[in-house]
Parts: structure tokens; sequence; C-alpha cells
């Protein structure tokens, strides 16, 4: 059952401490966002008049978002809550109580109601028509573009071009999972192990005199002399596999035969969940191991993770991460995922849907995008000279012989702008818990990173209100002493 709650204003939340600061950043962020305007969409996933009351849209979405703030654990969410009015004013109590107003494990069913989709409408909703010119710790990535001249020569679409306003910056990047590093031999221990605790659920109700053996001793003893070397040769590693491979096909045999008679109830749901990915695991591996083969489609990487695949970046420090790719426009500072995907995707074929759609925002295409050389391909090219949009970057062939200034001046100011969406990355990362998701479950793995870049979007929008706010009071202040001393007229 969901009831509606009336919202309230900051005067009228009862504190024991006296009067609240109006002007805290929790309650500022409590005006920006607006709770009514989803509340409808939330709640239709209760019963109208059946039930237990629901815990209302503005808590969950509160709660989601002071986790992100903070970086905190679900258990430490709590614990803030219930030591900052602010923050219980922010998830809409309308008075400070020492009681906690909902479980710490509710905050991954928060995580489900709250949908990645929905998210996303939410950040669109709120910051996809926003224009602040004003640049703010210089995130914003505009910057006046000189020359009317881009690099692949759109004079017949200078008509075209004229109409085209603002600047969009695309990148890709990868929000790492949970995990542990996957090796194969580590992954093949993991699942013998789990499938050994499955025969030790079913052999009591299959009516069996003897278990099944498993040889888990000598299993463990095989893995534990194998991880103990410092640097094991290709046989070793090929045998060790072997050894581990044979483990988990008898084990997945037993377990089989076992279901035949007490069938699948036995087993809890994270144990049926296990065996469907163990099952797909060993089939992965016996494929690697007989083709010899580091690569499969759809290969696994964790057992209670299975949706994480590796990612292909490239990097110095990590070539390969596993969890989410993420595509992102970044415009007038803000922060709109284009596609949020666990599977390896090639990043160009973003470009064109993303320029639709800040058309669709603004109603008219960018002057420039900015986009790494992965993104300047043919296709692309071609698109953005029909619209009369700047690509970034050189001409595609062979360089001309005499360099044009101008247009290695333009290649070096947009690769300095450019450099605000790297910062963007970094500042998910660094303050946003986008360097290791902890959630799970893949859908609230994805709610988890959206809620992130909401919040960067939400922080970016506090502090341009804070910025008028101060530029109004100083120029107020101004006004005043000029007119106090006579130089705008009587005082």
């Amino acid at each position: 059952m969901y009831k509606v709650d009336n919202q309230i204003t900051i005067s009228e939340f009862m504190s024991p401490f006296g009067k609240l600061d109006p002007n805290n950043r929790w309650v500022r962020m409590s005006e920006l966002i607006p709770w009514r305007h989803f509340e409808k969409q939330y709640s239709g996933q209760f019963c109208a008049d059946n039930g237990a009351p629901a815990i209302l849209y503005r808590m969950a979405m509160g709660a989601l978002i002071i986790k992100q703030q903070t970086e905190h654990s679900d258990e430490e969410v709590l614990q803030d809550i219930l030591e900052n009015p602010y923050m219980q004013f922010f998830i809409g109590l309308h008075e400070f109580t020492t009681k906690a107003p909902f479980s710490s494990s509710s905050m991954t069913n928060f995580r489900k109601y709250i949908s990645y989709e929905m998210m996303k409408e939410v950040n669109e909703y709120m910051f996809g028509t926003a224009e602040d010119n004003d640049d703010v710790d210089g995130d914003n990535g505009e910057s006046s573009s000189s020359g009317n001249q881009d690099d692949m020569g759109n004079d017949d679409n200078s008509q075209e071009e004229s109409r085209n306003s603002g600047t969009l910056m695309l990148d890709a990047t990868c929000a790492p999972a949970n995990i542990a590093y996957p090796t194969d031999i580590n992954l093949l221990n993991e699942a013998r192990e789990k499938l050994e605790v499955m025969i030790d659920t079913l052999h009591p109700q299959s009516g069996r005199k003897l278990k099944p053996r498993t040889y888990r001793k000598a299993a463990r003893k095989q893995y534990l002399e194998f991880v103990m070397q410092p640097k094991p040769g290709i046989e070793k590693v090929r045998k060790a596999i072997g050894q581990q491979l044979s483990y988990v096909s008898r084990n997945i045999k037993h377990i089989d035969e076992l279901l035949s008679k007490v069938g699948n109830e036995v087993l809890s749901s994270n144990q049926q969940k296990w065996l469907k990915t163990i099952r797909t695991l060993y089939e992965q591996q016996v494929y690697m191991h007989e083709n010899k083969t580091h690569s499969v489609q759809n290969r696994i990487c964790s057992i209670d993770q299975p949706h994480v695949r590796p990612i292909v970046r490239g990097k110095s420090r990590a070539p390969v991460e596993f969890g989410a790719k993420v595509s992102i426009s970044l415009i007038n500072g803000y922060n709109f995922i284009d596609r949020l995907g666990w599977d390896a995707y090639n990043e160009e074929s973003e470009l064109i849907p993303a320029v639709e759609a800040y058309k669709k925002r603004y109603g008219c295409y960018p002057e420039r995008v900015l986009a790494d050389q992965l993104y300047r391909n043919t296709n692309n090219r071609k698109y953005c000279k029909k619209h009369g949009i700047r690509l970034s970057g050189p001409r595609l062939g062979r360089p001309p012989k005499e360099s044009d200034v101008d247009a290695l001046n333009q290649m070096a100011r947009d690769s300095a702008d450019r450099s605000a969406i790297e910062g963007k990355f970094g500042e998910g990362k660094n303050h946003y818990g986008l360097n290791r998701i902890m959630a799970r479950l893949q859908e609230t793995s994805e709610t988890v990173i959206a809620i992130a870049f909401f919040c960067m979007n939400l922080k970016r929008k506090l502090r341009v209100l804070l910025r008028l706010f101060f530029s109004d009071y100083i120029f107020g202040f101004i006004e005043l002493f000029l007119l106090k001393y006579g130089f705008l007229g009587k005082p």
C-alpha cells in the first residue's frame, strides 16, 4: 500500500536543536529535486489499498542520494540519517527522530524500485534543458571557437552551421564491479567448492546410504600446490585447470543424479542460480582448454555476478577491467548516459544517437563535437559534415605538406576543452563510487551507476545556484555602496 505524504519546508521541520539553517546543502538539494514529478511512477509498483504502507519515494530516493554522496555502506547510511537532522529533512521526515525510519536491508529494495530507466528520466527532466553558461570550477567545457571553417571543409553548409550552437563531448568509461580478479583456476576452484556444498545439502534428502565421492581434500591440495608457485609455466597451468575441470565434471554428475531424486526445491535460490552459472562456466572452460584459447563469447568472470564481462580499455594501469561500460555525453557541464552495457561494444556507434539526442533537447545541432580518435570514423565524419558540425581532430589520410597554424591551434583548444569529460570520470570514480560498484545484482548496479552521474549533476547545479546567489549579494552590496557615496545619484 502506498500513501502520499505532504511535503514540508525546513521551517516546519521540528528539531530539538533549534532553528535549522535554510542554506544547508541538504536543504538546497531537496528544493532542486522534483519529488512529486516521479512519485506516481514509483508508487505504481505498489498496491493502492492493501498491505503495509510502502516507503515513500522521497525517502527511498533521498537515502540512495545520501549513500552516493557519502560513499558509505547501507548500514552507515542509516546511522548518518539518525545522527543528522538535515538528512532526515532531506528524506522527507517531519521531525527529528532517533528511531530508524527503515532497515538497512531496505536499501537493496530501493535500488530495485528506483530503476536505471527511472533515474535516466529524472536526470533528463532536471538537467536535459539546463543551459548554465557560467563556468563553475571549469567543468562545463564551453569555450568560444575561433574560425568559421571546420576541419572537414563545411563551407557549403555555412547557413546550417550558423544555426548550430553549443558543444557536445563524448567518451566512454568502465565502472568496475566489486569482484576478485578472475583467473580460470580460481573460478574452477570456487565452482568446485560450491558444488561440494550442494552435494552436502542434497545427500541427506536423497535416501542414499553412501555419500558421493568428491575427492575434496585431494582437489584442495592440488589447487594450493599450484597457487603457491610464483610463476608456473604453461604446462603446469593447463594441468591444474584440467584437474579442477575433472573434479567439477564429477560433482555436476553427482548433483544431476541427486536432483533427479529430490528435485530442485531442496537447493536455495542462490544455489540454483550458482548451479546454472557453473554449468555455463564449465562449458566455457572446457572449450578454452580443448582449443587452447583464452577467449570465449560471454565469458563468465564471477559466479556470484555472472552478468559481469571483461572490458578491454587499453589503459596502462588496467588494460582490462571487469564491469559495466558506460558511454557519456557532457553538455554544459551535465552528464547524460547514452548507453550502459555489460558486454564490450564499440563506442563509435554512439556519436550519431548522441547528436540526435542533443537536437531533441535543445532544438538544434551542436556547433562542435569533442571526442577522441575512435569516434572519428568515415561514417561519423560524413554525418557531421552533412549537418554542419565541426568534429574535433585532424583530417583522415595523409597529412598536408604545409601545416595550417589556425587548424592546429583549434585542435589544441578542442583537446584542452575535451579534458572536462575526463575530469568528470575522475570525479565520479574518486568521490561517487564509480571506481568500484558494490551492488551485486545487475539491475541494482545499473541504478547505482545512474545515481552517481545524477549526483554529479545535482552538485554542479547546486554550485551554480550558490554562485549566482553570492554574485547577486556582492553586486547588491556594491550598488548600495555607490548609492551611499553619490556615484549613482542621491543616496
